[in-house]
């Protein structure tokens, strides 16, 4: 039998409120502590206590840490999910369960292990009983580690940083471990290929959430107001102001330089933080599909009033009947025209935990600079669960607070401003602060109904004008959110567009695509909409290019097509969404699906190229004509018979 070593996917099937969370982070730390590039990802149900829960975390040498779609480790702790998950054990995989599960095994293509938890329990005196469920969990993870080869330091130093050193807990549940790890020594053979070896791949890497890294980023990038209402998969990102909030933002006279408030619903919590971003406080919420909706009446005010203000979202599935607590980035097409009327909204999309971090800063910048709502979407996957993260690094830039007069400014100007003037002539008025003391710094704040002036009018004219200046705004916003990352490939024949989370997934399937087909591919990840001209550049590049998503409409593809439908042709929907993180499997085979050879496409313009008319008889004065080669404006419609321009 061939050893695998720091190359397989261990799944935990337990029930939601066993206590199982502490175990499985232990596992996942421990591998992390040991040099070995991993991932974890929970996935549990939205209603009540009991329901089936899993949490699988991926161990890879490479680096390839996305969520994997085979399951070589199993350990099923739940009666009511054993026979699922028994079946989803890949052959020549393994099989941990709790002995006290009478059910039939009918697999005889993996190794069992039966584990006699409860007992090992039962045997340590120093559990006291009403602990023993809890730390029944330790036990299979010491039975895992012995037979997987964890390291016994690296477990112990992730229990020490779980609960932060308090000895207690520590050696309650470190010597259930040990009691486990003893017995699988002494009770069970090696029938699996499975082990893990140090390695130094993690060092100056942190583990981290993505709401935590937001709400951190949030905190040193100046984060004075901040209104909210419960919601998965976001009530973290909120929880998490709270906890570092108080450490991180005291005067030296121990008063608070900030206010979080718990609202009584998302409409009220945008209220909230439009009129502290109005007032000139760094404000923010955060919620998820769902209370996006309830925040859309005011969305559209902040947007015409231009008021900054920034506004996470952790997208999920569907509203709270729905799968709340699956995946997704479905929100994609709904907050970027949010509002009344005609309106664009800037977006920014962080694609790993790091820049949840660097966005939590760099959204009120944008914000305060374009004077625009920020949106920033994240998602439950990179919101809830653990990855690797390089250390985030303080801002190494000043605030930028955008165009504010003080009353030195005023006296300047002798107060002639106009809050809705396009002095600059980049779509960016100036604004004053209440506080400011001038006489003539005071203006009536209004949605779209004002002129230059803020003076309240319903003319045509005026209306129009201020509309083109707000979408002259929007684009020019391009030059100030964060650029779009490219991961370039000078043999690369296709392009791949995605955002978000999916980073992970694509860059594996990238990997099996050049190395099983023999395609070679280039990606570029978006950060932000609108886009920049590094975007329509890699457009043109290629005769394909894949636009990767997690939805079922393929919503960023349908945005590219608005803003270039001179590429429509060149452009391929991937979109996928079941509710679970982006694997490499269904982006590879979504590209494979869609893909065609250079072969293919001449095949394709051969087949479907008309044929000649035979002519009756030769015109004395026919003419030959050619096809000029000359550059195809935007709205130029492509020939039908062009090699370059026919697509499928």
């Amino acid at each position: 039998m061939n050893k695998k070593v720091n190359d397989f996917s261990i799944t935990v099937g337990t029930k939601n409120g066993s206590g199982s969370s502490t175990a499985n982070n232990t596992i996942l730390r421990s591998i992390f502590k040991m040099g070995i590039p991993v991932s974890g990802k929970n996935l549990f149900p939205s209603n009540i206590q009991g329901l089936p829960t899993w949490y699988t975390i991926r161990a890879n040498k490479d680096g390839f840490i996305a969520r994997h779609e085979t399951n070589e480790i199993v350990i099923a702790m739940n009666p009511n999910s054993f026979a699922r998950d028994l079946a989803s054990v890949a052959p020549g995989g393994a099989f941990f369960y709790s002995d006290d599960i009478k059910q039939p095994i009918t697999r005889v293509d993996v190794a069992i292990y039966p584990m006699p938890i409860k007992a090992i329990v039962k045997n340590d005196p120093n559990i006291p009983t009403d602990f023993r469920e809890l730390v029944g969990n330790m036990v299979y993870v010491g039975i895992l580690a012995q037979m997987i080869d964890m390291d016994m330091d690296a477990i112990l130093a992730a229990l020490t940083f779980h609960f932060k050193g308090k000895q207690k807990p520590i050696d309650m549940n470190f010597n259930a471990l040990k009691a486990g790890a003893d017995w699988a020594r002494e009770n069970l053979e090696k029938k699996d290929p499975f082990y893990l070896e140090q390695m130094d791949k993690t060092n100056g890497m942190i583990m981290a959430d993505g709401n935590t890294a937001a709400a951190i980023g949030s905190v040193f990038g100046g984060v004075q107001f901040s209104a909210w209402y419960p919601i998965t998969p976001a009530s973290s990102l909120a929880e998490s102001l709270n906890d570092y909030l108080p450490m991180l933002r005291k005067r030296e006279d121990g008063k608070h330089t900030y206010a979080v408030v718990q609202a009584e619903d998302e409409l009220a919590a945008h209220g909230m933080t439009i009129g502290a971003g109005w007032a000139g406080l760094r404000s923010m919420t955060s919620t998820s599909g769902p209370g996006l909706s309830l925040m859309t009446e005011f969305a559209g005010l902040a947007y015409y009033a231009e008021v900054p203000v920034v506004i996470w979202d952790v997208q999920r599935i569907g509203p709270s009947t729905g799968l709340p607590t699956r995946t997704s980035q479905g929100d994609l097409t709904f907050t970027h025209f949010i509002g009344h009327g005609d309106s664009h909204s800037v977006v920014l999309l962080p694609g790993d935990v790091y820049e949840c971090f660097e966005f939590g800063w760099k959204s009120f910048d944008v914000a305060e600079h374009v004077q625009t709502p920020i949106f920033v979407l994240s998602d439950l996957d990179m919101g809830m669960n653990q990855w690797m993260s390089k250390p985030f690094q303080y801002p190494d830039v000043p605030m930028d607070r955008g165009k504010v007069l003080t009353e030195q400014d005023l006296e300047e100007l002798k107060g002639s401003w106009g809050r809705y003037l396009d002095k600059d002539a980049d779509g960016i008025p100036y604004r004053t602060l209440p506080g400011n003391k001038h006489p003539m710094s005071a203006y009536f704040t209004r949605g779209t109904g004002h002129d230059e002036y803020a003076k309240y009018t319903e003319d045509s004219e005026v209306y129009i004008k201020n509309m083109d200046r707000l979408k002259r705004k929007y684009y020019d916003a391009a030059k100030y959110v964060p650029a779009p990352v490219l991961h370039a490939n000078k043999k690369a024949t296709i392009g791949i567009i995605a955002y978000g989370s999916t980073e992970n997934a694509i860059f594996e399937a990238q990997h099996q695509l050049v190395h099983d087909h023999g395609i070679e591919s280039e990606f570029m990840r978006l950060r932000a909409v609108p886009f920049n001209d590094e975007v329509t550049k890699f457009i043109a590049k290629y005769d394909q290019v894949f636009v990767v998503e997690m939805n079922r409409d393929g919503q960023m593809h349908q945005i590219l097509l608005t803003e270039y439908p001179q590429f429509a042709g060149k452009l391929i929907s991937v979109a996928y969404q079941d509710g679970l993180p982006a694997a490499a499997k269904w982006v590879r085979e979504g590209i494979l699906a869609k893909y065609e050879s250079g072969k293919q496409k001449k095949a394709a313009v051969k087949k479907t190229a008309p044929k000649a008319k035979p002519a009756s008889k030769p015109k004395k004065a026919a003419v030959t004509t050619k096809v000029a080669k000359k550059p195809v404006k935007k709205s130029a419609v492509k020939s039908k018979t062009s090699a370059k321009s026919k697509k499928k």
